[in-house]
């Protein structure tokens, strides 16, 4: 089976927890794509659910697919958000942002009152960090954004070369905010809460792709089949 049929698994078995009238978080990436896809055909089949997207990508997918849409701005809550990862650790713990969408991806969880995380059963991992980190800072005054960012890394016990993303074009990667990212290179994150918290109280971080307390459950597709894991703990405020 190809990740690809791993992926849209996972998509296919969190569709079936999406009830009528609900209000949708839709992520971004590529398996994500895949849910917005299969909930297109149930939507044409009569379910009726409006969604949220989080990236512009996401938007012209659901469009696409006859998703009807909506923005946070009218609408109070999201039922429950389905999205993808980058990494996932047993504690439900998140890193996100590999498609450049972090920011309006945790605004949505952070909206929902649950979040179901699909992905191929290798993004599952013992511990953080081996996926570059992504941090979301604005453009002015990068120099200094990037030494607070070193001596958070520091105090929290981590460190590692850092990048700023660049397009395939081989320009600046810019995000649907304006935005740049600085990818870390980490290796291991010993304390995700505690690094998350750090990178928000730095001016000029916008957002970082540490989801911690988020995730309700997640959905892993592997060759053994599908696996369902559900935090712990009760959702909690994010750092």
């Amino acid at each position: 089976m190809t990740m690809d049929q791993l992926k849209r698994q996972a998509a296919a078995r969190a569709l079936e927890e999406v009830r009528d009238g609900m209000q949708l978080g839709l992520g971004t990436g590529s398996t994500a794509k895949h849910f917005v896809e299969l909930l297109g055909e149930r939507v044409a089949a009569g379910l009726k659910v409006i969604g949220v997207p989080t990236s512009e990508a996401t938007r012209a997918d659901a469009e696409r697919c006859g998703v009807k849409l909506t923005t946070l701005d009218e609408i109070d809550h999201l039922d429950l958000t389905i999205d993808g990862a980058d990494e996932i650790d047993p504690e439900l713990n998140l890193i996100k942002g590999g498609g450049g969408a972090l920011l309006r991806e945790k605004i949505v969880a952070a909206a929902s009152d649950r979040m179901i995380v699909i992905a191929d059963d290798s993004k599952w991992v013992p511990t953080l960090g081996k996926f570059p980190l992504p941090v979301e800072v604005i453009p002015f005054g990068l120099g200094a954004t990037r030494r607070a960012i070193e001596k958070a890394f520091a105090e929290c016990g981590v460190s590692g070369q850092m990048a700023v993303r660049k397009a395939k074009d081989g320009h600046v990667f810019v995000t649907d905010g304006g935005h740049w990212i600085v990818d870390a290179q980490l290796g291991r994150i010993t304390d995700p809460p505690g690094l998350a918290k750090a990178l928000s109280a730095i001016p000029g971080v916008v957002e970082h792709g540490l989801f911690i307390g988020l995730a309700s459950s997640a959905v892993l597709a592997g060759g053994g089949g599908i696996r369902v894991i559900e935090r712990r703990k009760p959702k909690g405020d994010q750092e």
